[in-house]
């Protein structure tokens, strides 16, 4: 039953991926110049694209326009993409790819550069996989590449060209703006936002930014109650095939009562987040026997479990997203052992519970960003970890309730 769950959990899983994809309310510019409005899928990707798809409305059919197309296109409020013929240096950073001259090596491309500061000066970027690139423009130039790179000439020791330091000095002069700041400038995307914005802000010029603002709660404090299925089989390797001590105790319905602390990452619209839960659970169960040595066998299993892992969210819509989520768990058991009365024995044999780290994988849904629900499976753990002789299976499905406290 666990494994068919585990594959429906799979299927959904790989069913509802594509779901964090929506359509959004933006526009393009065509090559007439004239602006479309229409619905846009964001698929957040950190790489620029070349091509999008779109919709004119919820209604009609999707759609995709290529960069020859398109001058311009937006989503309000979270991207600007404008079309750029021009020159760009795309030396690489990689050691084993890197260029062993100082110079930029141009080569003139259509792009769509990646809107991140629009004013009296405005910045872009450009990034594909391995490579990321700034642009800018003031309001007497064209559009042109802010150029940074690394070269090799010789012997393995990497040299800097920061051209782009005399290009901003050249360019964006300002009464606020030192030789020294300039000098320590990185070339890195917030370090020239924040130089940009300083820019304009000198110069009495609104700065206009495009990417969404990202959830101000970065922490969630959430209770969370739920019910589990739970099972045990030991085995002793020294008593294997004599069917003495090897026992599958029953499946038991139990309480599990947990609080979650998650640290929501504030990038990639914050899809991804760190979460700790410490969470009380406990399995009670018994077997008897009339033919063998062993008369009854008793499990009392109570623990603090530590699910320290990872979550990613796909979103539906603005108040609804699935979550998925992988954990490593670290066992605290208190007072739990399983317990054998012999026959004929005035004293039982009692092995003490001591559990190896495990894992669960979770897949659920959240509303509001305050009532959740989960299912989760728990790969099997060894609770007898202290005893060679001895194996144990203890495995769990967990059918999980939350509120968010904040």
């Amino acid at each position: 039953m666990k494994k068919q769950l585990l594959l429906l959990f799979i299927s959904v899983l790989s069913i509802n991926i594509h779901s964090q994809i929506t359509f959004e309310k933006g526009y393009y510019i065509n090559n007439s110049n004239q602006k479309i409005e229409c619905l846009i899928k964001n698929k957040d990707s950190r790489n620029n694209p070349t091509t999008f798809d779109y919709r004119l409305s919820e209604e009609r059919e999707e759609k995709v326009l290529t960069i020859n197309d398109v001058k311009e296109l937006g989503i309000y409020n979270i991207v600007k993409y404008i079309r750029f013929e021009g020159k760009i240096d795309k030396s690489s950073m990689i050691m084993s790819r890197m260029s062993n001259t100082k110079n930029p090596e141009f080569q003139k491309e259509t792009l769509f550069l990646k809107v991140l500061i629009e004013g009296k000066a405005s910045l872009y970027s450009y990034e594909e996989p391995n490579l990321l690139k700034f642009f800018y423009k003031n309001e007497n130039s064209k559009i042109s590449q802010l150029v940074f790179k690394n070269y090799m000439p010789v012997n393995n020791v990497i040299y800097k060209n920061e051209r782009y330091k005399q290009q901003l000095l050249n360019d964006l002069k300002c009464g606020n703006i030192t030789m020294n700041q300039i000098k320590n400038l990185e070339y890195e995307k917030n370090r020239l936002i924040s130089f940009f914005k300083k820019y304009n802000n000198c110069n009495n010029s609104e700065n206009i930014t495009f990417e969404k603002k990202q959830k101000k709660d970065i922490v969630n404090l959430t209770l969370r109650p739920g019910f589990k299925n739970s099972s045990l089989k030991i085995e002793n390797s020294n008593f294997r095939g004599l069917s003495l001590r090897d026992t599958d105790f029953d499946n038991e319905l139990g309480f599990r009562l947990g609080l979650e602390v998650e640290l929501i990452m504030p990038y990639n619209r914050n899809k991804w987040s760190l979460i700790i839960e410490p969470t009380y659970q406990y399995y009670k169960s018994e077997k008897e026997y009339s033919d063998r040595s062993v008369t009854k066998i008793t499990v009392d299993y109570k623990s603090i479990g530590i699910p320290i892992g990872i979550r990613h969210y796909l979103f539906l819509n603005n108040n609804s997203k699935l979550f998925i989520n992988g954990s490593a768990i670290f066992d605290l058991s208190s007072d739990s052992s399983i317990v054998f009365d012999l026959n004929g024995a005035a004293t039982a044999e009692k092995l003490e519970i001591q559990a190896r780290p495990n894992m669960a994988f979770g897949f659920g849904y959240k509303h509001h960003d305050k009532y959740s629900l989960e299912l989760r499976y728990h790969t099997n753990r060894n609770v007898l970890n202290k005893y060679r002789p001895w194996n144990s299976k203890y495995s769990t499905l967990s059918l999980i309730f939350g509120y968010s406290l904040f």
